[in-house]
């Protein structure tokens, strides 16, 4: 059953924001529907290192196509794509009243990539101040996965202190760190390394990279 439920997918304001728009192009594309809420710090960082503007009060898939960006033009098909793609449903940071909300709410998990210091901290704390920390709780208060992306270097303390937390509340910290192992031709490739994992972890089915052993 959880393979046909929606995933929730959290921006948050880390660098790293190419992660988010190939593992939303991969969801939707096998089928997938996507609950997506994004922060005033995920939007900045999509406008510093993508260069282009999002409309929180409004948002669509086309704002994050990846045929916006550059470094994803070398990109692997995605193999054996859904005959119908899946549907993205926004939802603003602030609205506590979006399904994604509630745990009477029936999602496949949840991801946030990338995931900052600040929502991080948030989550280990059980301190919500937003829809996706609210969202982050729901799924660890009902035993769901939760993918925390973080991608930072080097890591303070505190941020190992909140990892153990969140990690102990439930959820799995997936560090933004590409292997190297599967053929890297592309900086793409790289890009999906990640983007595979996080999948993997929330049971989407993809072949964005080269597994260890396969010939």
């Amino acid at each position: 059953m959880t393979d046909q439920l929606p995933i929730i997918l959290g921006v948050t304001g880390a660098s790293g924001a190419v992660y988010t728009v190939r593992l939303l192009e991969v969801l939707l594309a096998v089928g997938r529907d996507v609950h997506l809420a994004v922060s005033p710090s995920g939007a900045a960082v999509v406008k510093q290192e993508l260069g282009f503007d999002l409309d929180l009060n409004k948002l669509t898939a086309a704002d994050l196509s990846p045929e916006r960006t550059p470094l994803l033009a070398d990109r692997a098909e995605i193999a054996d794509p859904a005959d119908k793609p899946g549907v993205l449903h926004y939802h603003h940071y602030q609205d506590f009243m979006a399904p994604i909300a509630s745990g009477s709410f029936l999602s496949g998990g949840m991801a946030i990539c990338p995931t900052s210091g600040t929502t991080l901290s948030a989550i280990a704390a059980g301190a919500a101040g937003n829809l996706i920390q609210r969202a982050a709780e729901v799924q660890l208060k009902e035993h769901r996965k939760l993918v925390l992306v973080p991608r930072e270097a080097p890591i303070s303390l505190t941020h190992i202190d909140n990892m153990r937390k969140a990690t102990e509340a439930g959820a799995v910290v997936l560090p933004a760190a590409p292997g190297w192992y599967h053929g890297v031709e592309t900086m793409a490739d790289l890009v999906d390394f990640v983007v595979a994992r996080i999948c993997d972890q929330l049971g989407v089915r993809n072949a964005l990279i080269k597994r260890w052993g396969e010939e």
